[in-house]
């Protein structure tokens, strides 16, 4: 059974960082695109940070320049790491995978979802 495990979320200042983790089974994991997701309240979930098998990555406007994300094949661990945050980066944050990539774009139509992490930044 596919099972994807997000943490290394919490409470930080305004210009802190943090490092998310996602930790998947082997068998979802080496093979397909990964990607993470946030979700202010009141707002619709979006897509933060995208990488293709091959390690090609893609990233929302909001965070470019601020966030990376990254693989490990074998640890079957994808990474967030996010730089000068700000209180408008606050959200839960899940890691997905095994959805469809193609040019840049990642659809979560298919694959599996991680429990999602608590990020909060304080002004």
């Amino acid at each position: 059974q596919v099972r994807l495990v997000g943490s290394g979320g919490g409470l930080v200042q305004a210009g802190e960082s943090l490092t998310l983790s996602c930790a998947a089974s082997g068998s979802i994991f080496s093979s397909n695109a990964m990607g993470w997701y946030r979700q202010a309240p009141g707002k619709q979930r979006e897509l933060v940070a995208v990488i293709s098998s091959g390690g090609t990555t893609n990233y929302a406007d909001s965070v470019k320049g601020r966030f990376t994300i990254s693989r490990d094949n074998a640890k079957n661990t994808v990474y967030l790491q996010m730089n000068s945050l700000k209180p408008e980066d606050t959200a839960v944050y899940y890691c997905h995978a095994g959805g469809i990539y193609s040019s840049g774009t990642y659809s979560p139509a298919f694959g599996f979802w991680g429990q999602g992490t608590q990020v909060t930044v304080s002004s």
